[in-house]
């Protein structure tokens, strides 16, 4: 039985994407609300807010959009490592409180040696996951526990652990995960209520889920029990020959800001360390479109460091398209514009309204 679909946005504290360098002050309260209205009013189902080693804090972001709305849920990017596992519990409980039970956490453990090293994480990749199995069953402990508890592992150590604050969400926060390694996927069939994984062809994504349900298994799960969330960014016109022309464009503005001629791969040229980096690289060389009308060129051209492939096409070619990985077993979609705000709006008008339609259609339902 299929999840019903959700649609998830995302959010920066200023503006900036691909083919906008960051504008006006470094971090922007006003920006942050009306970003988050603009998902609100527009249907989105939640709204991510990312982290990085040098971005401002993400839960208070996500503390101040939540404020700023109604009804919108928060995906809320969390690095272990940096703080107490029981601490974390305690702030997301909290927060989950003072948003109404909109909170969700997104685990990421880390993909870039170098970021991590920012705020003195040094270890391995392999331990980084480890560490990061060990934070996530503590977290779900803390907030399901309503006894105090010991605790010995190979990363944390607590005596009489407990919460007064658990979440209002019950059993405990959806835990959203992304990471495409192997032990990503043996992590997300463990752990994740959502796995999160970023614009793949087809048949890569088929692979992708296989290998998650796969491990889901080997972890004792119902393998049908554990969600998909998959991150595309749209490119749309009101014939599908506008919005190859809109892509060209944004494309041509890519290179623009980077400072590289047309054609060239600005950056290093070294691999990528993230391997869902490497599997964006690898569908792109396949061909600057696959699939029909996924698109690859921007995710060549910058390096695949972030979700950076896109579906292109009138707002009812791209839903469609959508919903061809809906049948592969996805439910969920994060969806980002290259003009971020405007497309937010813009998704709102023609994509979210033909995707949840075509997603009603009662050959849909029956499928």
């Amino acid at each position: 039985m299929a999840h019903p679909l959700q649609i998830i946005g995302m959010i920066a504290h200023r503006p900036v994407s691909e083919i906008h360098p960051p504008s006006g002050p470094s971090f922007d309260p006003d920006y942050i609300a009306r970003f988050a209205q603009a998902h609100e009013a527009s249907g989105f189902d939640r709204i991510l807010v990312a982290w990085s080693g040098t971005s401002p804090d993400s839960l208070l972001v996500a503390q101040h959009a939540a404020a700023s709305t109604q009804r919108i849920g928060l995906m809320v990017a969390h690095r272990p490592g940096f703080i107490a596992p029981t601490l974390a519990a305690r702030q997301f409980a909290t927060f989950d409180h003072l948003s109404g039970g909109r909170a969700g956490i997104h685990i990421i453990s880390g993909g870039s040696d170098a970021d991590q090293q920012r705020d003195g994480d040094y270890l391995s990749h392999a331990e980084r996951y480890a560490r990061t199995d060990e934070y996530v069953g503590l977290l779900k402990k803390v907030w399901t526990s309503r006894e105090a508890f010991d605790h010995e592992g190979r990363y944390y150590r607590f005596t009489n652990a407990r919460s007064d604050i658990h979440p209002v969400q019950q059993p405990h926060l959806p835990v959203f995960f992304g990471g495409s390694s192997d032990d990503a996927i043996a992590f997300a069939g463990k752990h994740a209520d959502i796995y999160a994984f970023w614009g793949e062809t087809l048949d890569q994504a088929r692979e992708t889920i296989g290998k998650v349900r796969a491990a889901a298994v080997a972890a004792g799960r119902d393998p049908d029990g554990i969600r998909f969330s998959l991150s595309f960014r749209p490119v749309l016109a009101h014939t599908e020959e506008a919005a190859w022309d809109r892509a060209r464009a944004i494309l041509a503005r890519v290179y623009e800001v980077r400072g590289v001629t047309a054609g060239a791969t600005p950056g290093t040229s070294a691999k990528p360390q993230s391997v869902g980096s490497q599997r964006l690289l690898d569908a792109a060389k396949g061909g600057a479109v696959r699939d029909k009308r996924l698109w690859t060129e921007v995710a060549a051209a910058v390096g695949a460091g972030a979700n950076t492939t896109a579906l292109v096409g009138t707002p009812e070619q791209v839903a469609e398209s959508l919903l061809e990985y809906r049948g592969l077993g996805v439910d969920t979609f994060l969806i980002r514009g290259f003009d971020p705000l405007e497309d937010a709006v813009d998704f709102g008008r023609g994509l979210i309204p033909a995707l949840r339609s075509l997603d009603r259609a009662p050959n849909r339902a029956a499928a």
